[in-house]
């Protein structure tokens, strides 16, 4: 059994970790709001925007934009978006996971070419993709200090670029959906070039139909409008995954630190309780010693 100056530095090690979890649970707690309001207003209009597009893009042919344009995937980028911190549980865990298994389940023959390019919008992707000797593209963690669309769109805007040039054939974009703090949605999505509607059968009863057909009147035409609306989804679509990593982050710091705050009073239960019984045997020990000790000198 430990000794009791060792059971008390180990409970007031543990308190002050127990204090630590407890002020980043609030702050996290704190910046989940902002970041929850902020994806929360952003997303009906991209999902909108996203389905518009695709829509319209169906009946288009691929020429009608570069960003429409379907090539065979020699080349692939890979837009990995985690944190710039830990202490979040498995939250950068699971995207780089997800990224990975995206490339070798999909890209493995690009990877084998040395093909397959890496994006990474946070710290924690960047380290990683590095010690590993992928080929990173540019250097996005300082994103977070000042989140917003322009700064999104500048990254955004050298990947379409990039695109158009034929430096990559295909970008995927892997991501944590905010869905609540407890939960976050491993997304991957094709970004370029932009997916097109699936065309859908026609349903016999109109009832069954789960959305309404609408007819869009269209104006100056449909080539110029999606020629404009291209590049303005790109950059949303863009924003809104980092929005949703930057709030599902938050949400798994939180669980993480609440989870941790419990651990250590559960361990603090327990160190106390031996530090009691540290201290009874030690007393129960002083005890025998002063009692043999009279016993001896009254046999004398």
């Amino acid at each position: 059994m430990a000794n009791l100056k060792e059971v008390r530095n180990r409970i007031k090690s543990v308190t002050s970790t127990q204090q630590i979890t407890k002020a980043m649970k609030m702050v996290s707690a704190a910046k989940l709001k902002r970041a929850t309001n902020a994806i929360i207003q952003l997303r009906p209009y991209a999902n909108k925007l996203k389905d518009l597009l695709a829509n319209l893009s169906a009946s288009l042919e691929d020429g009608s934009s570069p960003f429409l344009a379907q090539r065979e995937p020699k080349k692939v980028l890979i837009i990995v978006v985690s944190s710039n911190r830990g202490l979040a549980g498995a939250f950068n865990t699971n995207v780089i996971k997800t990224a990975n298994n995206l490339i070798s389940e999909k890209y493995s023959e690009q990877f084998k070419a040395g093909n397959v390019s890496i994006v990474s919008i946070g710290k924690k992707s960047q380290e990683f993709y590095q010690r590993r000797k992928y080929n990173v593209i540019g250097n996005n963690n300082d994103l977070y200090l000042d989140l917003n669309f322009e700064n999104t769109s500048v990254i955004t805007e050298s990947i379409m670029e990039g695109f158009l040039k034929g430096d990559y054939d295909r970008v995927e974009l892997v991501y944590n959906q905010f869905k609540n703090a407890a939960m976050q949605i491993l997304t991957v999505e094709q970004l370029l070039p932009v997916p097109k509607a699936e065309k859908k059968e026609p349903v016999k009863d109109a009832r069954k139909e789960d959305k309404a057909q609408v007819d869009y009147i269209l104006e100056p035409s449909q080539e110029a409008i999606v020629e404009q609306l291209i590049p303005k989804n790109i950059k949303i679509q863009v924003y809104k995954a980092v929005l949703d990593s930057n709030a599902s982050e938050h949400g798994a710091r939180m669980t993480a630190m609440d989870k941790a705050t419990d651990n250590a009073g559960e361990l603090l239960k327990q160190l106390k309780l031996s530090y009691n019984q540290a201290r009874q045997a030690a007393i129960t020990t002083e005890l025998t010693e002063i009692v043999s000790g009279a016993a001896a000198l009254s046999a004398e």
